[in-house]
């Protein structure tokens, strides 16, 4: 395990970096307004923010409270976050249903929901995909919005299970304008594995140009070792927003977010079988030595001399022998042992590296007879290096800039409230996304050795040629949404939504940077396409407290890859966007003079999801299942949350052509294991041994219990539990992942400026599994997840 060491001067680096981004945030925007002045809360003293009575416009874009929309959707406050310590994705199945998240190689990047990859968005306004480029960093963000369900008409295509909108903490600017001195805080944290968090946040009033106005910055620095060997993690982020009252029909918010993050990607254990996961029994020994020219690493030409090149890919698992394959394919020195969970495929040379910055401005203007004009300006963009030695590696260096007008107006009758927007917008993406991952050897390394040359593959990012896709190009969408929420006083609300988007596409191979340019069947590719969107959700306020509603929409979706690439083929083919539908019943209610809030509801939906490694994998899925949600404040001390997530996900391609993947050593009925894992199988199967072809690694059941006692003399302790059913690794069905119960908890110590916090997860140390990448790479990997873990963190304000 690496345990790198902490520095204060990195400290003093980031936060110098962040005054230079405050001094010059003069850019583009996001889609959320967040002045106070429009925020309806229902306050309950003791609540932690939990309750739905905060306006959340990252749903519809009015001013309604999660009560009163007609969809599905949580909201995590800074108060829970800091509470239960949430600090990346996987926490957030506890306090939102429907989030549980498949491994992305262990790199928490976007969520999954209601089984399906999700979207994520930046106050508002949706961010570039990221499936698994770098973390998002949720740690630092004043609130997090989970919506299930597509976005929007406003908010341009998205996919269609749902998404995440990060609040980070600079938008608490709005809230500097209203101080009336400056004020901060300053934290470390340090828990397992050397992890060493610093952060440093002030905000306060000033004068623009002789105006009213209001900043918030916010820096963090990392530096931490980890539970897995070879992994690290070294990352900045900076955060910094200003608000400024010209006069009193026109404001200016702007700003941005830097994160910085060094890390690698995490592929879990390698050589999976069943007995690997019951019982830890590994299948050792190592594989023939191919690195001919004596460099250090295997060459695709090195590969192809026996007969290892690419993969073999014809193969019937029923009726595969040994006596088929090269015999380079079988290892060596073969034996078994114990693996340890912290032995992963993860070399010492291995990196992932990402720089995103984010960066908006909102012109907002209010005319005289009531209408707002919201001119919204954004950008977002990364550079990525991702190495893993066992055979893959890609490049990103992507970006997009969006921008939206908003026009809204709300209109009263004697019976009838009417809200409606009309918003134009352009968004502009340029991509150029390389990858290499036609020889990619999960088996080949022995996990109780570290990596050598018998493992070692020749990375096309490291010698410039070979890449298996090179893709440069960009896209430019033009939308037209309008969106009407009409409610009436009998307790009866409408919203409907309609937009279009005219989409013009054009990519390119790069050839010269190929492997095998002659296999290109588009070398580029030019085009149009453009599809209609809309919403409509119908909810009855009754006298006694309940709301129930039903929403049908209509998404569409552009198939965007890991780095925001579009491909020649499906340009050319005319696949380049996709349609999804759903269908949402449920019922919400607030009670007990609004403690208490239930939420339940049924959904059905289609849609598309889309893998940059493959477009076979592109599969139809088609996911249904039940939410279930409660919040309640039972005393000033105690509250109290609940939540059940049923799902059913079926890869609807899978069922009428079979799925392609990864085979495992499970899979194969007349090959060994270690007869195999010097390369790789790979085929399209059937679904004889799973006839339903539901989607893996997505359990059916999860039930989630979280508590909070403040002792109301400083001190407060907290415990969350979440139940999860056992699920399969990969779609076969060969390797099944138990059933588990994780339990955490907490204590929080609080004197004048000065909080003192502990939490523990994994208290009883379960043994647990996260299935990885599991439609095509659940039959060779999967993550094995941390022990007991803890954190301390000490903080002041000023």
């Amino acid at each position: 395990m690496k345990t790198p060491q902490f520095s204060l001067g990195y400290l003093a680096k980031g936060i110098s970096y962040g005054i230079l981004l405050s001094a010059s945030s003069q850019s583009f925007a996001a889609d959320t307004d967040n002045d106070l002045e429009d925020i309806e809360r229902i306050e309950v003293q003791g609540s932690l923010g939990s309750l739905p009575g905060q306006d959340v416009q990252a749903i519809f874009g009015f001013g309604k409270s999660i009560l009163e929309t007609p969809r599905s959707a949580s909201t995590i406050s800074y108060e829970q976050m800091e509470r239960f310590d949430i600090s990346d994705i996987d926490d957030l199945v506890a306090f939102a249903p429907g989030t549980f998240t498949q491994s992305f190689f262990g790199v928490a990047g976007s969520l999954d929901v209601r089984g399906t990859p999700g979207e994520s968005y930046f106050r508002g306004v949706k961010r570039l995909d990221n499936p698994g480029n770098y973390p998002t960093p949720i740690g630092a963000s004043s609130r997090i919005d989970v919506v299930r369900g597509p976005a929007s008409p406003i908010y341009g295509p998205a996919k269609v299970g749902g998404y995440l909108n990060f609040e980070p903490k600079s938008a608490r600017s709005s809230q500097g304008q209203y101080m009336t001195e400056d004020s901060g805080e300053l934290s470390y944290t340090r828990g397992s594995w050397d992890k060493n968090i610093l952060t440093a946040e002030v905000g306060g009033p000033t004068t623009i140009a002789g105006k009213d106005a209001g900043f918030y910055g916010y820096a963090e620095i990392e530096n931490s070792g980890s539970f897995y060997d070879n992994t690290s993690t070294k990352q900045t982020i900076l955060q910094s927003s200003f608000n400024v009252d010209v006069n009193e029909n026109l404001r200016f918010e702007f700003g941005g977010m830097y994160q910085d993050y060094d890390g690698n990607q995490v592929a879990g254990w390698n050589r999976l079988t069943q007995d690997l996961i019951d019982s830890s029994t590994y299948i050792t020994g190592t594989a023939q030595p191919l690195d001919t020219d004596g460099n250090g690493s295997i060459s695709q030409d090195e590969f192809n001399a026996v007969g290892l090149g690419g993969g073999y890919y014809a193969v019937d698992p029923s009726s595969l022998e040994a006596s088929d394959l090269s015999s380079a394919y079988a290892l060596e020195n073969v034996g078994t042992a114990k693996l340890k969970r912290s032995s992963v495929l993860v070399a010492e040379d291995d990196q992932l590296a990402n720089e995103a910055t984010t960066l908006y401005f909102d012109t907002l203007y209010y005319t005289d007879n009531g209408w707002e004009i919201k001119n919204q300006m954004f950008y977002d963009g990364y550079e990525n290096l991702n190495e893993n030695t066992y055979g893959f590696s890609q490049l990103h260096d992507s970006w997009t800039a969006e921008n939206k007008v908003v026009f809204s107006k709300e209109f009263y009758t004697d019976s009838m409230e009417m809200a409606v927007q009309v918003s134009p917008s352009i968004r502009y993406t340029s991509f150029e996304h390389g990858e290499d991952y036609s020889y990619e050897y999960f088996d080949r390394r022995d996990l109780t050795m570290e990596s050598s040359a018998l493992d070692r593959v020749e990375l096309a990012t490291r010698t410039g040629e070979n890449y298996t896709n090179y893709y440069k190009g960009n896209y430019i969408d033009y939308g037209l949404a309008a969106l009407g929420d009409f409610t009436w006083d009998t307790g009866l609300n409408v919203v409907l939504g309609l937009r279009y988007d005219s989409i013009d596409m054009e990519s390119r191979q790069v050839i010269d940077k190929l492997e095998n340019p002659d296999d290109v069947d588009y070398a580029k590719a030019s085009g149009t396409d453009g599809g209609i969107s809309w919403t409509a959700s119908i909810s009855y306020k009754t006298p006694i407290g309940l709301i129930p509603y039903a929403t049908a929409a209509r998404q569409t979706t552009v198939i965007a890859g890991q780095g925001a690439e579009i491909t020649t083929t499906n340009i050319a083919e005319g696949t380049a966007t996709a349609a999804s539908k759903m269908h949402e019943f449920g019922i919400k209610g607030s009670f007990l003079d609004d403690s208490l809030y239930v939420a339940v509801d049924y959904y059905s939906q289609e849609r598309t999801d889309y893998s940059a490694q493959n477009t076979t994998t592109n599969n139809t899925t088609l996911s249904e299942g039940y939410e279930a949600e409660l919040r309640w404040v039972v005393t000033d001390q105690l509250v109290v949350t609940g939540g059940y997530t049923k799902t059913e996900v079926t890869n609807l391609s899978a069922l009428e052509s079979g799925q392609y993947g990864r085979l495992g050593a499970d899979d194969l009925a007349n090959v060994e294991g270690y007869q195999m894992y010097g390369g790789y199988l790979a085929a399209t199967t059937g679904i004889d041994s799973n006839p339903q072809a539901r989607k893996a690694g997505m359990p059916e059941n999860i039930y989630t219990l979280t508590a909070t006692y403040d002792f109301l003399n400083g001190l407060a302790a907290n415990i969350n539990a979440v139940d999860v059913d056992s699920t399969y690794s990969g779609f076969t069905q060969s390797v099944k992942l138990p059933g588990y119960t994780l339990i955490g908890a907490g204590l929080v110590y609080t004197q004048d400026a000065w909080k003192f916090s502990l939490n523990v997860k994994n208290l009883t140390n379960e043994k647990y599994f996260r299935a990885n990448f599991p439609d095509f790479a659940g039959g060779d990997v999967v993550l094995p997840e941390l022990p007991r873990n803890w954190t301390a963190k000490v903080s002041y304000k000023f």
